[in-house]
């Protein structure tokens, strides 16, 4: 059974695996993961993962573009299975394209219901932090991400372009 749990350096070999699993270099949505990070190494890793746990710290200051997050790992035991973050706040840029909530399952552990269960356990905290409604967004072309948006009651608003491509954005009420 899936859980989510704060991201922890004690996983970085099953976090390797993950992300291999995917493609070194492939962008990881929900990971908080950025092109100049150094995940490789063990302080890299240790240093990432720091971050991310501070990443709901509104007291701290954030690189331009980013706002306070929560960040949780998929994890099956030990076996990373993916990742999902909640944002706090939206900026431009989220309100258009990003939304609320990001996530994004390695490809070996697709269609057994992670994003689901993941989806509904960090809208539950969303619902917990009153924030409601939530934004969630994917690209066009994901008709599975899609079905797990609509599953947990997400109401389309629309399709539109947007930095991240043609994208279709829905808003849950959490509660």
């Amino acid at each position: 059974m899936p859980e989510l749990i704060t991201p922890t350096a004690r996983l970085h070999r099953s976090w390797l695996a993950a992300r291999d699993d995917w493609g070194r270099g492939v962008h990881q949505d929900g990971s908080g993961l950025q092109p100049t990070d150094d995940v490789d190494s063990p302080e890299g890793f240790a240093d990432w993962v720091g971050r991310l746990r501070d990443g709901a710290d509104e007291s701290r200051p954030l690189p331009n573009g980013l706002v306070p997050a929560l960040y949780w790992w998929i994890v099956e035991g030990d076996e990373v299975l993916g990742a999902i973050s909640l944002r706090l706040r939206l900026n431009d840029f989220l309100l258009n394209a990003g939304g609320h909530i990001g996530y994004g399952v390695r490809p070996s552990a697709r269609r057994r219901g992670v994003a689901t269960f993941a989806l509904g356990a960090a809208l539950a905290e969303a619902a917990r932090r009153g924030i409601d409604p939530v934004l969630v967004t994917c690209d066009d072309s994901n008709v599975p991400s899609a079905r797990t948006i609509e599953r947990h009651g997400g109401v389309l608003e629309d399709v539109r372009d947007t930095e991240l491509g043609r994208t279709r954005r829905y808003w849950i009420s959490p509660r």
